[in-house]
């Protein structure tokens, strides 16, 4: 099969791309730009829209003896994720930005142009595995390497998708994929992983929407809506953090607050004690689903965030929406994050959270 392979310019892309050869599949790899002046997102090793990673790829592609391409996808990334996430923000919701890439750039966008110039899959560098079943089903399923299964963040993905996926490195450890790479000698072999949001250089979230947004002053108040401090932008903050909101005066109680809520058109960002985030109910919308919609009630785990915990669930689905009842209580859950659900190790699909409550009649409200 004539496969494209896409090549980060990191260690995992280029074994799965040397894994797709070996495999016997005509091979050609591919680097996306996804900025125009790529310093302006990243530089070294840090992440994934470097000079220096477009520079790792073609030598692997060399190394590998496969013909490379570099596309120029900085148009539709701006538009789709960088656009998105600013928006979200603003909403005053907290976007994963790795996901949206996922669903709209690298299994969207570009594998619409692979099958389009003839391709029949894209191959990427992700730990999850894909089973096809006897009646010609393709499941995604959790990697076996659960410290790196990236699973939670292909629960976009759908069943025609899949079909035209490959992710080599599901039933292999991070470890056996780098002593893979130096037998093949590759320069990557050792190279760091990526980390934080490619497309903000220092790492500093609130920083680089100020910079984009400006100052839209708030107040940080209690639960009682006593005024504690201002701030310069709600999108700042997100459901949960506890970090950096430098209130002076502490809680009458002598306990850490954390944010419980944030209001993005007022501006008013709401803190209080931990217990506060408890939250065991959700209502998602835009549900995907990576096979046949399910049968309601759905009993499932539910993972909220990459390498987060999974909570046992039953889900109510209806189309695109679904209704997520959690049999214990999760903290932190912000509007925004995506709802992943799993039978078993399978990956059912997924859903943006809209709302979050407590539904136990013995919990306090919040």
């Amino acid at each position: 099969m004539r496969v494209l392979a896409a090549m980060s310019g990191g260690v995992d892309s280029a074994v799965a791309a040397a894994r797709a050869v070996d495999a016997g599949h005509d091979v050609t790899g591919v680097h996306l730009a996804l900025s125009r002046n790529p310093r302006s997102y990243r530089s070294g090793a840090r992440g994934c829209c470097s000079i220096e990673d477009a520079n790792d790829a073609r030598r692997a592609a060399d190394v590998i003896g496969i013909a490379f391409y570099v596309w120029d996808m900085s148009e539709e990334f701006h538009a789709e994720v960088v656009e998105d996430f600013i928006a979200e923000y603003t909403a005053g919701r907290t976007p994963n930005p790795c996901l949206r890439c996922n669903e709209k750039i690298k299994f969207a966008a570009v594998l619409d142009r692979a099958i389009a110039l003839g391709f029949g899959a894209v191959v990427t560098g992700h730990y999850a595995q894909l089973r096809t079943e006897a009646d010609g089903a393709v499941e995604m399923h959790r990697a076996v390497d659960h410290g790196k299964d990236q699973s939670y963040v292909l629960g976009v993905l759908t069943k025609d998708q899949l079909r035209h996926s490959m992710f080599p490195l599901g039933d292999t450890t991070k470890d056996v994929v780098r002593a893979e790479a130096e037998r093949r000698d590759l320069a990557v072999a050792r190279k760091p992983d990526s980390h934080d949001i490619c497309f903000i250089a220092d790492g500093d979230t609130p920083g680089w929407l100020h910079d984009r947004l400006g100052s839209k002053p708030g107040t940080i108040v209690d639960e009682s809506g006593t005024p504690l401090r201002e701030h310069d932008g709600a999108f700042a903050f997100t459901i949960g953090q506890r970090r950096g909101l430098h209130l002076g005066t502490p809680a009458a109680d002598g306990k850490p607050r954390f944010v419980l809520d944030i209001e993005p058109v007022s501006g008013t960002v709401t803190v209080g004690p931990h217990d506060r985030l408890a939250i065991d109910h959700i209502e998602g919308i835009k549900a995907v689903w990576c096979g046949p919609l399910p049968t309601e009630p759905l009993a499932c785990t539910v993972q909220l965030r990459a390498h987060g915990e999974a909570y046992p669930a039953t889900a109510f689905v209806h189309d695109d929406r679904v209704s997520i009842d959690l049999h214990e209580s999760a903290h932190g859950v912000a509007p925004g994050q995506a709802a992943v659900m799993y039978a078993g190790t399978r990956v059912v699909g997924s859903a943006t959270i809209a709302l979050t409550s407590r539904r136990l009649a013995d919990q306090p409200a919040p």
